[in-house]
């Protein structure tokens, strides 16, 4: 099973989130579930980033919300 680990940055955008909008709990937690079953389902729309970014994944937790993640390499997840 995969686990999620949180960077100090996640913690604190997704508490000021949660303030703001409350109302995107739910797809927040949908996505972050999904991201420990699948990170590549399609509704997550997973996709390599560029640029300053470069290394680092996103994928979709909304219309308007996205979750950057780094992806450890297999010596780092095992």
């Amino acid at each position: 099973m995969r686990a999620l680990s949180w960077s100090n940055a996640f913690t604190r955008s997704f508490k000021r989130w949660m303030r703001k909008r409350p109302d995107l709990d739910n797809d927040i937690a949908e996505a972050l579930r999904l991201l420990v079953v699948n990170p590549f389902a399609p509704q997550l729309e997973t996709h390599k980033l560029k640029g300053k970014l470069s290394g680092s994944w996103a994928c979709s937790a909304g219309y308007d919300l996205r979750i950057v993640l780094a992806i450890g390499t297999h010596d780092e997840v095992y």
